[in-house]
Formats: C-alpha cells, structure tokens, sequence
C-alpha cells in the first residue's frame, strides 16, 4: 500500500507543471487574442485634424435608393424636334445687302436676319399695282354694263367680255401678292430688297452668307434652334426593344460634361430601324429644368429604367478597396468624444473616422450598390469625398492614426 501511495503523490507532482503551464499557455492566447482584436479594431480607425480635414476637402453625404439592377442601357443624343429647328434660304436670289444678326444671339419669329437685293422683286410690285389699277377700271366697267345688260341696252357677250378681263387682272394681281408675301415684302411698299425672316423663336447657328455675295435660292443662310423643346434619341438595340414601353423613366448623364445625373421620360418608340447597327430610336423628354443649358447633339448615355424597383447606392468615389475588401468610413466623433474625455484640448479637435467593410454591387451612372456586413448608425455621416485620402492615412500614410 505505501508503494502505491508513493507513487500516486509522485505521478501528482508530475502533473502540476503540465497543469500550470497549460494554464499560461491559455492565459497567454486569450490576452493575445484580445490584443489583436484591439490592432484590428485601430486598423479600422482613422483621424484627421482640423486642418488636415479642411485641406482634404472631406465631403458627407447618406445611402441612397437608386435603380442600377433593372435597367437597360443605351447611348444617343439631346436633339430638338423638326419643328424647333430651321435652316432658313431664300425663295429669290441676289445680293447680300445687309446681315443683322451674329451666331449665338436669340431671335424671335419675324426677326429680319438679313436683307437680299433682286430687281425681280421691282417687277413683281409693278405687276401688282398694274393688276389692281386694272381692277379698279375693270369693276368700273364690269358694274356700267352689267346695268346695261340687266336693261338689254348692250348685247350680253360684252358684259362678259368685261367680266372675263376682271377675273384674268383678279388673279394677277392675287398672283403677284402671293409672291410678295412669300417673300416677305408688302404688296404697297416700293423696295428691290428681300428680307430673310426668321420663322421660329431660337439661337442662331450657323451663318453661311457674306455681305456683297450672292445668295443662291435652296441654300441654307441661316440656322436656327429652338432648345426648349430638347429631347433624348436613343440607340435601342432589336434585343432590348420587348422591354421598352411608353412612360418609362430614363436616369441619362452628359458622357463629355460634368456626369451630372438628368432624369427623363420615354414619349415615342420608332417602328423602324435606324440604320445597320439594328438598333431603334427610342425618344425620350427631358425635364425643363434639368434641359436648360442643353444644346442640340449632346453625347449621353443612358440607363432606361424597367421598373421601380431600387436598391441602397453610395457615389463610387466613397468606396475604397483594401487588400481583397471594401470599405467606406462614416464619422465617429461623437463616440470618441464620449470614450475621450479627459484627452487634451488638441486631441478632442481631431475628426475620427471608422472604416466600415461592405459588399459592392452594380456601378452605374457613378454609383455603386452596396450590401452592409455590418449595421450602421441610420444617421451615420458617410464620408462620399476623400475617402481614399482615409485609407491611405489608415495604412499609415503619414497622417496621425489611431
């Protein structure tokens, strides 16, 4: 029996080291498990000071609902309708005498643009007045023996005579001031100069004329636009078409101005192609307000939205990747103020920031979907401007981390 007992207490006192040593072993991986939960929880820390945040140019902004998934996208053009723009000629030719207008200026209807000088135009005013002096004789005449003919005085066919003669000087004379009128000149005035009137509200374009140069009919003189009917024409391929419907939405940006995001709406669908690329044109209005400062062949493009369904988006410059993950930073300031009172004056001025890992969806229009992996503060102040100033100070770019 003492021989067991021996060896019992013995076998103990082996074992109490090894129980001792697992101890610290656990005690030992446990703080440094806590350690590196704390590295991890710095890692996603930054800050800034006031200066260095004014210097940067942070900017915030929130999550917003956008439609990026059920779309259909397409590029075209602004365009005004036939009806908004004119390429003004003249119906006679002749002399450039006097342009009054520059490229670029506003215009109203009836504006006279130019004056052209043509001696036919001299013609045309002395047919007229000759015709209605014939007239005047004429209906003279006609009325003299229509009462000798009522009274069988004069035979019938000399009433008709005269009735014929007055018919042939009406229609002169209605002839000749057609032409006038179509070339804008009053039958009664005494002038050899066409005016070139403009026949819509709108910008002048381009002009094609010289003073003292001759001005041949069905040439193009002036151009001139209306732009406030601009509208979009689409490029929609044959594919696509079986999804496109009248009242759709169109979210659209300027490809070679500044990306700002412009809204429409799908008014027409043409029935034909548009040439061989298969493609339709799909027409599109724009909003007034968004329209101004538009001009006609603009290069856009486009994202036709099928339905109402959206989903949370970020602006794609407030998404930052590190390593094989995705961030964003949302400010903190009050939560350091909180764990942070009794830092120094000079510390409590610093802007905090907190890097937020989340999943990116679809990019579009310059914003990107994103799917949160962890919860954030529904007033949280994301930072949509400089963010990837953040990350580089976060890797220890020179900037103050924490």
């Amino acid at each position: 029996m003492r021989n067991i007992k021996n060896t019992t207490t013995r076998f103990t006192l082996l074992l109490l080291p090894i129980a001792f040593f697992i101890l610290f072993l656990t005690s030992c991986n446990e703080k440094k498990a806590e350690e590196i939960h704390e590295e991890e929880a710095s890692e996603n820390e930054v800050s800034l000071t006031a200066v260095q945040f004014k210097t940067v140019g942070i900017q915030f902004g929130s999550v917003e609902n956008r439609n990026l998934n059920t779309i259909i996208k397409a590029n075209g053009y602004t365009t005004v309708p036939p009806q908004n723009s004119a390429k003004i000629a003249t119906l006679l030719g002749g002399t450039v005498k006097d342009i009054l207008v520059l490229e670029g200026t506003y215009v109203n209807k009836g504006k006279v643009l130019a004056t052209i000088q043509n001696l036919e135009v001299v013609e045309m005013l002395e047919d007229y007045k000759s015709a209605t002096a014939n007239i005047e004789y004429l209906q003279l005449e006609y009325n003299r023996q229509k009462t000798l003919s009522d009274e069988n005085v004069n035979p019938r066919k000399t009433f008709q005579e005269v009735k014929a003669k007055l018919a042939v000087e009406r229609a002169k004379a209605q002839a000749a001031k057609n032409k006038l009128q179509a070339l804008h000149i009053s039958p009664g005035s005494n002038t050899a100069l066409i005016p070139i009137v403009s026949p819509i509200n709108g910008y002048i374009g381009k002009i094609n004329i010289a003073k003292g140069a001759f001005a041949e009919t069905g040439i193009p003189l002036f151009e001139v636009t209306d732009n406030s009917q601009m509208h979009l024409d689409l490029n929609v391929y044959e594919k696509d078409l079986g999804s496109i419907s009248i009242g759709q939405e169109v979210d659209f940006i300027l490809t070679n101005q500044s990306n700002k995001s412009i809204k429409g709406k799908i008014f027409g669908i043409n029935k034909s192609f548009s040439n061989e690329s298969k493609t339709v044109a799909v027409h599109a209005k724009i909003n007034p307000d968004d329209a101004k400062g538009l001009i006609s062949g603009m290069y856009v493009s486009a994202n036709i939205n099928l339905n109402n369904a959206t989903v949370p988006a970020l602006p794609k410059a407030a998404i930052v990747k590190n390593g094989d993950k995705y961030f964003i930073f949302i400010e903190e300031n009050e939560q350091h103020e909180k764990e942070k009172k009794s830092e120094s004056a000079a510390e409590a001025e610093e802007i905090h920031f907190k890097a937020i890992e989340v999943i990116p969806g679809t990019t579009d229009m310059g914003f990107t979907e994103i799917k949160f992996v962890t919860s954030i503060p529904d007033n949280s102040k994301i930072v949509t401007q400089g963010a990837f100033y953040l990350l580089s100070a976060q890797k220890g770019g020179g900037e103050h981390t924490h």
